[in-house]
């Protein structure tokens, strides 16, 4: 009834045996036939598939085919783009290019041929064949469409009488509306008087429901008449089936009972062997587990015990596998629930402890005597403590570090202080109380003395450092490099591992009753433990697995309690001590790497600290003006002790501090001022006091010249108890040179030599000394030039006249500089860097001035005889007697030039003086002689001339030095033309 009415007859029972047939032939090729979808759930069978593999017309109305795909074909074929629609449309473009471009054959699917569709016709050849012989035995297919045609729309015709409630899928009478509308019980219940009509009105429907029964009644016996042959057929197919089915439980049987005597012969003995193996590594398991968990008990008694011994890296390495433990082996175990929280509270004990450790440590290390050596103290426990700090990623201990080194650096010039205040009975401690005042109250030496000692303490003070700091910086580096080797390791051995894996092949069976592979039972134990098996693997033996079922081997527990992880690697530290370095390092490369540099960079801070607090200690004894007031020696002295100490915190740190040099250099900057002030006001009044005349020059200021001729520029040292016998000299000699010297110029030579040797007692100052110097020789030469040529000492020290003596002994004292400028220049050309050398140009200038200024002085010699020349000459008249009375005048004067000033310049200068003055002298004669019309004709007049120059030429040349004097006095005369 289930089927349609358009279904085609059924083949009688002569047919069965080629149904018969096609389901053997289907059975052989291994397709199985499909069941037409059943509209009623089957009932449950037991077995679990049988509910999902049948296909329901329930279950399967709202799953998605592919006739649910929909597609607007216009929209996709449409391009907008093109100006009209192609004629052809297969071969419209979709796209600019799309007929142009060829479409490449897939690589994944196959070329299909003509062979790809054989089976296929085979199969429709047989299926042909079949429905041939179907077409024979059913009647024609029109005949039988007509008919049933007609015979449809006649059961149409009378379905339609029957009220659609009937045929609704929810009908049911036990619905009251359902109930009232088939039964109108409101007939029936009107009021009395009406019996007979209502009696009709039942009568009425009870006629109405028979004659519906009638019609479906009927309309379905037509249905059974359409569908007689098929029942019969069917029903004749049932008896076929029922033997097909009996033959197929019989051979069923026959291969289970085959099945199970294979079973009991050849398996049940082997799964039993291997049921017997799990159960026993089972229970292996469990009795390491109970080990494990007897262990893990013990955590905290053994974590006490060694934090009572300061043991913190084994402390917390055994924290670290406790806590691994709890989370890959005991998880879950009720008993443990809150270990895994009282060890990270006792790990943040730890923590706490080790930074209190840590602080105390170093408080007892900065703080012991500076007496003792610069060893490190207990390193054995400063390693460890390290070593702890950096598992727990406790990078600020560095920290405390630098600010116990700032608080022991005050202390150390403080305990100083106080201890040599105590030695000074002239300080009352009572009256003064604060130790800058005490310290105020020492005079240089004792002061001295205890920056001397601050500066001793400090260099110990670093040493020990330097040590300290080298120990931990090393114990950083231990770790940085078992973290690459580490890292290296790993990397290695997962190339290992990922070549082995691709070529292991295990053969994987299943035990339904364990729910466990059978591989699980013979890999344990025999592979490798690999680098990311769980804790408990890694303590355990590797031959727990036992070798044969009588032997078992109970492996042990290898987790101690008061060591540290099995996965260690031993690296001897520098205090020869092996640590254990745990693989669980939370540090990574790029961290060590920066907490080394910050250790090394604490070093420097170290350094920076001590240079300020010697900076504080400078100054504060600065405040009066102290340091400005010393002396060249004591500043010099004090100079070099900082550059000392400079120079030793340099070689322990390998960095320079700035902070002492800054105030080192502050300090020379002022020294420099008050130094040049003072030689500049000193020599200002000894130029000021300075009468100009020739001074005797002392055995010592010989000697200082005579050191420098020797290339050595400084003041020479006084010898104790050597007498004094040597007498002062009239000159000063200078590489073989007489040099008719002032005073003054002996002490500016003193004063020259004085800004040298501080150069070298204090090279930063260098370019400020030659600045300065080169300010005091321009004051010199500008200061002298005002007192003699610029006549200034007439009113400065109230000399009558400026001779040509007080003129001749200015440019020898010029000279005298002069001739020290390239030696002085060369003495700081050898302390300058070479990109000061550009200072020096003011040593040119100075030179060129000086230079000047001589020719200057010469110019002023000459013009005093020339305006002598013109007064004499130019009352000169040519008469009797000879010689005349001017020329004896003239005579006079040279004879007197000569005098002054031959003793006081060289043969040569004074010989260029002369030609000079004679040159005037010629100059003015000639034009006397040219006034008064004498000419050189051999006349009266011309004889008187000549007879007067040859006593002028002869008095000339008389004089010292000038013997050889070339006077040429033809040029007296007018040249004829």
């Amino acid at each position: 009834m289930a089927s349609s009415h358009r279904s085609s007859p059924v083949p009688q029972s002569n047919t069965s045996d080629i149904f018969f047939k096609k389901e053997v032939d289907a059975a052989k090729r291994f397709q199985p036939m499909q069941s037409l979808p059943d509209v009623c759930p089957k009932e449950p069978t037991g077995d679990p598939n049988s509910l999902c593999d049948s296909p329901s017309l329930v279950a399967d109305q709202h799953r998605w085919t592919i006739y649910h795909s929909k597609v607007n074909l216009p929209a996709a074929l449409n391009d907008p783009r093109l100006a009209k629609r192609e004629s052809d449309f297969f071969t419209k473009t979709w796209g600019q290019d799309f007929v142009d471009i060829g479409v490449v054959p897939s690589l994944y699917l196959p070329q299909i041929n003509k062979e790809h569709f054989a089976t296929y016709q085979q199969e429709a050849v047989q299926r042909e064949k079949l429905h041939e012989k179907c077409k024979t035995i059913c009647s024609p297919k029109d005949t039988f469409d007509r008919t049933l045609l007609q015979t449809h729309d006649k059961s149409r015709t009378d379905l339609e009488q029957v009220p659609k409630i009937f045929t609704k899928p929810d009908f049911a009478l036990e619905d009251p509306l359902t109930f009232n509308a088939v039964l109108p019980w409101s007939h029936f219940n009107t009021a009395g008087g009406k019996g007979n009509r209502d009696a009709a009105s039942s009568k009425l429907l009870q006629e109405k429901l028979s004659h519906y029964l009638d019609i479906v009644e009927v309309n379905i016996a037509h249905q059974i008449s359409l569908r007689s042959e098929a029942f019969f057929h069917a029903m004749t197919s049932q008896h076929e089936l029922q033997d097909y089915l009996r033959k197929t439980s019989q051979a069923v049987k026959m291969l289970r009972d085959k099945i199970g005597q294979f079973d009991k012969v050849m398996c049940e003995g082997s799964l039993k062997v291997l049921r017997l193996s799990l159960t026993r590594n089972n229970c292996i398991r469990a009795y390491n587990k109970l080990k494990l968990m007897a262990t893990v008990h013990q955590t905290q008694p053994t974590v006490q015990l060694l934090l009572s011994t300061s043991e913190f890296v084994g402390a917390l390495d055994l924290i670290s596998t406790t806590q691994e433990v709890l989370q890959q082996e005991l998880q879950g175990i009720h008993s443990f629930r809150h270990l895994g929280s009282q060890l990270c509270e006792l790990e943040k004990l730890i923590d706490k402890m080790m930074i209190a450790e840590f602080s105390t440590y170093v408080r007892n290390d900065l703080t012991r005597s500076l007496e003792e050596e610069c060893h490190v103290l207990e390193e054995e426990r400063l390693i460890s403590l390290v070593f702890g700090l950096l598992k727990q990623r406790k990078l600020n201990f560095f920290e405390i570090y630098g600010d116990e080194i700032i608080i022991t650096a005050k202390n150390i010039v403080k305990q100083c202080v106080v201890n040599t205040v105590s030695q000074i009975e002239e300080i009352d401690t009572e009256v003064v109380v604060k130790l800058a005042d005490q310290m105020r109250m020492m005079n240089f030496p004792q002061w001295f003395d205890l920056l001397k000692n601050v500066f001793s303490n400090f260099i110990i003070f670093l040493k020990r450092i330097k040590a300290t700091l080298n120990v931990i910086r090393r114990v950083v580096l231990v770790v940085l490099d078992k973290t690459v080797k580490s890292k290296e390791l790993g990397a290695t051995s997962a190339q290992k591992n990922s070549a082995k894996d691709s070529t292991i092949d295990t053969e994987v069976a299943y035990l339904t009753h364990e729910g466990m592979f059978i591989s699980d039972a013979f890999n344990e134990g025999d592979l490798p433990f690999s680098a990311g098996d769980s804790v408990s693997q890694r303590n355990l033996s590797p031959d727990s697995e036992p070798s044969s079922s009588d032997s078992v081997s109970e492996p042990e527990c290898t987790t101690d309690s008061s060591s540290s992880k099995e996965q260690t690697s031993s690296s001897t530290t520098p205090g020869g001590i092996e640590m254990m370095i745990g693989e669980d390092m939370k540090l990574s490369e790029l961290e060590l790497g920066r907490l080394a540099n910050k250790i090394q960079d604490l070093l420097y801070s170290a350094s920076d600290i001590c240079h300020d607090r010697s900076v504080k200690f400078l100054m504060a004894r600065a405040k009066d003006g102290f340091l400005e007031k010393l002396n060249s020696t004591e500043f010099v002295a004090l100079s070099r002790l900082m550059e000392t100490f400079i120079l030793d915190t340099e070689q322990i740190c390998g960095r320079k501090s700035m902070s002492l040099r800054g105030a080192l250099q502050s300090q020379a900057n002022r020294f420099v001022n008050r130094f040049h002030e003072e030689r500049k006001t000193k020599l200002s009044l000894l130029l000021d006091n300075e009468r100009w005349k020739q001074a005797d020059v002392p055995a010592e200021f010989q000697d200082l010249v005579d050191s420098i001729s020797n290339g050595k520029i400084a003041l020479p040292e006084k010898k104790p108890g050597a007498p004094e016998e040597r007498k002062p000299t009239d000159f000063l000699l200078v590489d073989g040179q007489k040099y008719a010297v002032v005073g003054t110029v002996l002490l500016l030579i003193r004063i020259i030599l004085e800004y040298c040797q501080c150069v070298d007692n204090i090279p930063s100052i260098a370019t400020d000394m030659l600045t300065r110097l080169s300010d005091l020789l321009k004051y010199f030469n500008s200061r002298s030039c005002q007192l003699v040529l610029g006549a200034g000492a007439l009113q400065v020290v109230g000399l009558k006249t400026i001779t040509t003596k007080n003129l001749a002994l200015s440019s020898r004292c010029l000279q005298l500089i002069v001739h020290y400028i390239p030696v002085i220049r060369a003495h700081f050309e050898a302390r300058l860097q070479s990109k000061q050398f550009s200072m020096l140009r003011h040593f040119d200038h100075i030179t060129k001035d000086y230079h000047e200024h001589i020719a200057e002085i010469s110019a002023k010699l000459v013009a005093i005889m020339d305006s002598l020349f013109d007064k004499l000459l130019s009352k000169y008249e040519v008469k009797a007697p000879v010689p005349s009375t001017c020329f004896r005048n003239i005579c006079k004067q040279m004879a007197k030039m000569h005098e002054a000033i031959y003793d006081l310049l060289p043969e040569e200068q004074t010989q260029m003086l002369f030609l000079r003055i004679n040159a005037s002298y010629k100059l003015h004669l000639k034009r006397q002689l040219a006034h008064l019309n004498v000419i050189n004709d051999g006349g009266p007049q011309n004889g008187l001339v000549t007879a007067d120059v040859d006593f002028y030429t002869g008095n000339l040349q008389a004089l010292k030095g000038l013997k050889t004097l070339d006077l040429n006095m033809v040029e007296i005369w007018e040249q004829k033309r």
